[in-house]
Parts: C-alpha cells; sequence; structure tokens
C-alpha cells in the first residue's frame, strides 16, 4: 500500500523554545482541534516531554472510533514526533519541528506520512479528501499557534499566575483553561463535587453554603463563568429561576467567601452578558448606557451587582458583559449550521435586529486581556467591533458555507408561540454593542469582521484571497 506525504508550515513570531514549550504543555492539544472536527482528547497518559500516549475519540453520530498516539522523540527546542497506534489509518506518523529562523522566528512545521485503509482501492479514492481535510485543519493549527504566541508575548516578563475558573468545564472555561495552561499558568477549577480528579479542583457549592476558601487564598485571580445555560429550553418560571438564581446567587456567595479571605485574588473576572441592554434597535451602546428592563437585563443588572462585595474589598472586578459567541461546539451556530448547511437558512424576525457577536478565540483572549490588565475594571462589553444585522449575518453564513438561503424569514410571531420569551430576547432583540472598553485598553481583536470570523471558525478558507495573509505556509502531498 502506497505512503503519502502531507507537510504545512508557518512563520510562527517567536523564538523556537517557546513555541516548543507551548505544544509540551497541558492545554495545547485541546486549542489545537479544529472546533467543526468531532473529535474529543480524553486523556494525555504521561507528557510529550518523556513520551506519553494521546487518546482521542472521532464521533460519527451515535458511533464513536478510538484513536490513540504514542508520543514519542522529543527533542528540546527542536520538536517531538506521535505514531498511531490505534485509529482510523493504515500507518500515521507526525513530526513536529521548530526551527529557528532568527532570534524571534520560528519555522513551525508539521510532516505527516500516512497510509489509508483499504489498499489501493482506498488509497485512491480517499487521497484527495484527506489532503484537504488535512490542509484545512493545520491551517487552522498553525492560526491558532501563532495568535495564542502573540498573545502569551504581550504579558512575557511577569511569573506564571495561579487562576482558578468556575464554569471551567463549559464552552468558554474549557478553551480558556485550556489556553492558560498551554502558556505555561496554574488552573484552578471550581467544581461541584469533592472527590474530583484534578488535584487543582476547587470545592464549591452555593446551594448549601459550602466552599473550599483556604485555596482561594493568594490566587492571582478568579474567573467566574458558571450558570444555568439560558438557550437549553423554553423559559418556564421555573427555568428563569435557575437562570437567575444560579447567577446572581452563586456570584454573591462566591464574593462574599473572597471578601472574607486574608489574601484574596488581585482580580475576579466575572462573566456578564450583553442582554443586560435589552433590545434598543440602531441605538450603539456603550457600556455607559442604562439597562433594559425586562427579564435578561434585570438578570444582568443584579448579576453584576452581586459583585460588591469583592469589590469593596479592595479586588479589581471586571464585569464582561459578553455577546453571541460564534463557535460550531455550541451556542447559536452551533444550531444554526444544518439548516444552513442543507440551503434552508433564513433571516428571523424581519432581519434588521442588530447581533453583537464575537468568536470564541476574541472571548479567550478578552478574558486573558482583563487579567492581566490592571487598569481594566467594570463592566466591559466583549463584542467584536462590528455588529450586523440578522439578515446580514444570515447572507454571510451561507455565502462561507458556499449554500443558498432560500428559505423565507421566519415570522416573529412564529418563534415566540415556538419559544415563548426567550425568542424575544435571544432571537429577535437588537443590540449594536461598542467594545468601547477593550479597545481603549489596548486589546487587539483577532477576528473584527464576520466572514474572516466565520471562515476561521468553520474551516472555510476566503477563495478571493490568497493563503499566505497571515504567515507563510505550505503544504505538499507526495
Amino acid at each position: 500500500m502506497p505512503t503519502h506525504r502531507f507537510q504545512f508550515q508557518s512563520v510562527i513570531p517567536a523564538p523556537p523554545e517557546a513555541v516548543c514549550q507551548w505544544h509540551t504543555r497541558p492545554g495545547a492539544f485541546q486549542r489545537l482541534l479544529p472546533p467543526w472536527e468531532s473529535v474529543e482528547v480524553q486523556g494525555l497518559e504521561g507528557d510529550v516531554i518523556h513520551g506519553g500516549t494521546m487518546r482521542m475519540a472521532i464521533r460519527q453520530g451515535p458511533f464513536s472510533l478510538p484513536w490513540v498516539a504514542k508520543i514519542h522523540g522529543y527533542r528540546p527546542d527542536e520538536g517531538f514526533e506521535d505514531t498511531q497506534e490505534t485509529g482510523p489509518f493504515a500507518y500515521w506518523h507526525h513530526r513536529h519541528t521548530f526551527s529557528p529562523m532568527d532570534s524571534q522566528n520560528t519555522l513551525l512545521q508539521d510532516t505527516i506520512e500516512y497510509t489509508l485503509p483499504g489498499g489501493w482501492f482506498g488509497n485512491l479514492l480517499g487521497k484527495p479528501w484527506v489532503e484537504a481535510r488535512l490542509r484545512q485543519m493545520f491551517a487552522y493549527r498553525h492560526r491558532v499557534t501563532m495568535k495564542d504566541m502573540v498573545l502569551h508575548h504581550q504579558h512575557e516578563g511577569g511569573s506564571p499566575m495561579k487562576i482558578a475558573v468556575s464554569g471551567a468545564s463549559g464552552l468558554v472555561g474549557s478553551e480558556l483553561s485550556a489556553f492558560l495552561t498551554a502558556g505555561g499558568h496554574q488552573v484552578f477549577p471550581l467544581v461541584r463535587t469533592r472527590d474530583h480528579a484534578d488535584p487543582n479542583s476547587i470545592y464549591w457549592d452555593p446551594e448549601t453554603g459550602q466552599v473550599d476558601k483556604a485555596k482561594l487564598e493568594g490566587l492571582d485571580a478568579l474567573v467566574h463563568l458558571a450558570g444555568e445555560n439560558i438557550a437549553s429550553g423554553r423559559w418556564t418560571e421555573s427555568k428563569k429561576d435557575k437562570i437567575r438564581d444560579s447567577r446572581v446567587q452563586g456570584t454573591r456567595f462566591l464574593c462574599e467567601a473572597l471578601a472574607t479571605l486574608k489574601e484574596p485574588p488581585k482580580a475576579l473576572i466575572a462573566a456578564s452578558a450583553i442582554g443586560y441592554y435589552g433590545s434598543r434597535g440602531e441605538e450603539v451602546l456603550t457600556e455607559k448606557s442604562p439597562p433594559g428592563k425586562d427579564f435578561l437585563s434585570n438578570v444582568c443588572h443584579s448579576w453584576e451587582q452581586a459583585t460588591d462585595s469583592a469589590r469593596r474589598k479592595g479586588i479589581r472586578v471586571v464585569n464582561m458583559r459578553i455577546g453571541v459567541i460564534l463557535t460550531p461546539k455550541g451556542g447559536a451556530l452551533e444550531k444554526m449550521l444544518l439548516p444552513f448547511q442543507l440551503g434552508a437558512g433564513s433571516p428571523l424576525g424581519n432581519g434588521q435586529q442588530y447581533m453583537s457577536w464575537i468568536t470564541l478565540d476574541d472571548v479567550v483572549g478578552a478574558l486573558y486581556h482583563a487579567i492581566q490588565t490592571e487598569t481594566l475594571q467594570g463592566p466591559v462589553n466583549t463584542v467584536a467591533p462590528n455588529p450586523v444585522s440578522n439578515q446580514e449575518f444570515t447572507h454571510t453564513l451561507a455565502r462561507v458555507l458556499s449554500r443558498p438561503a432560500l428559505a423565507p424569514p421566519v415570522p416573529g410571531f412564529v418563534l415566540s408561540l415556538l419559544l415563548g420569551e426567550m425568542a424575544e430576547a435571544l432571537l429577535l432583540s437588537s443590540a449594536w454593542v461598542n467594545p468601547l472598553q477593550l479597545k481603549q485598553s489596548g486589546y487587539t481583536f483577532q477576528y473584527p469582521a464576520l466572514e474572516d470570523a466565520l471562515r476561521h471558525v468553520l474551516g472555510k478558507p476566503a477563495r478571493d484571497k490568497p493563503k499566505q495573509t497571515l504567515f507563510s505556509q505550505q503544504a505538499e502531498g507526495v
């Protein structure tokens, strides 16, 4: 059976030792997984330096295919290798190479030799598809590596930080934790079970009033992301109580605990949402704009007020008003993908309502910026600087997916009948939110334009732009 060779390379603006260290730390594997791929990292037994075993699962509908790779051949500041032991390929060998170009730039090179199952027939039919998937995957991996290295490099010089994260297993928390650990910081997840497998875990239970205060002492920062999912069902009165209590009571309990510490965290970065503003049409909203008057506005207002005890303690508090997060791993975009892929995408309501969106990468970047920027405090609009109408979002997503958007607009009253109050608050409300504080404090958005953002998270290269817009790259199949 023939063995094929694929290579992808990029110039990363960091020295080889920094690029190598990033790849060997916990969290790097998760950061490198494209969000559109149904691959789950199940764990790393051992580590990269001493030769570990990476276990993953490839999920296709109800089925799961194990992929086990042995890591070996680590060479300090030069690279390492992994070889498939169990998985979808007949043979797979991957070399990660880090070569100095000068004192501040590294040639990152991924070289893969592989054999497809099914003999000559499988290789004949499968090679073009595999090459396209590999090119798509490694373009994403190298973009993430470059941008993560740039973010961490901006704050070099300080000691590794100790950062607690509530909601660490959620969509944002898991990605933030991976980013932080890959950057050399230590993450302490807040968990609801005392016998948690992670030795760094901190037990807390706001319902019973229990928290391990000793482990909260001396932290550099606490990022508070925990809260009931607001889009996981119709807003019954019981559901609304859970949404409110999980945010307000949980935050108040945690902040009151922080206020009793001898050495509390220097910063509390607390999640909030742009639901604070309610539906405001075309009004441009900054952090100084007053709150709205609907249910979600009241929740967000109370949510932010619940951090007051931490603020009075002298902790620097940042309330991150997060917008619509774009990732196919969860949230609104995940729910939209199937109808849009089928050519049945359509505007919601009249399509004129404004969406203030942000990529998951920029949410993580903004949270890290808030941790590191000592002058930043109070409300911070965590959205990209270019909101769009729902109609424009519809056309852009369809264009990125190369699909028509043929379905007629979904009338607002139909959405209201189906989803009730949630439809009015999440799908039909209009909020043009300006991330003024992020911009003024020096944060540089990775993906400020919607089409570029969608192409990044969905792995869809722009047809009318050269591929070497961010860094030099090369891919070859032999």
